[in-house]
């Protein structure tokens, strides 16, 4: 089994400007040339790698990103179902008579109402829930 040395010796060429930057970073104490290489290439590597990881992890961020505002647009439709239905049996007689075919009918016809008015609340983007909607029943 072959070891890799701990250091190994490479050769470089900076070009001007690169140069004059290096060399007065070197040049404060407690840096040496080959740390500053070494930080620096390190740095580089890293951010090559962070790249690689959006790469092979962002298609599956993108899909939880697709997913959960599928999960807000669900949560929001049974809020608005649930404050709505509320709003209607608190404010409509809930006392019925016997139940017969025209006490059938009327809610059926009550029900098709409410799914209407779900419906059109949020295609509109106007929830029942909304303080203000409520006329001040927070308080």
């Amino acid at each position: 089994m072959t070891r890799l040395p701990i250091k190994k010796k490479y050769q470089i060429y900076l070009h001007g400007p690169v140069v004059a930057r290096f060399e007065a970073l070197a040049a404060r104490p407690g840096t040496n040339k080959s740390a500053i290489l070494a930080m620096a290439i390190t740095a580089w590597i890293d951010r090559k790698a962070a790249n690689e990881l959006d790469d092979r992890f962002g298609v599956r961020f993108r899909n939880y990103g697709v997913q959960l505002e599928r999960f807000e647009r669900d949560q929001r439709v049974l809020m608005e179902t649930l404050a709505l239905f509320i709003r209607l049996n608190l404010q409509r007689d809930a006392f019925l008579p016997e139940t017969d075919e025209a006490t059938r009918a009327r809610g059926a016809e009550r029900f098709r109402a409410f799914v209407a008015e779900v419906g059109r609340r949020l295609a509109q983007d106007e929830p029942s829930f909304d303080p203000e909607i409520l006329g001040g029943l927070d308080d």
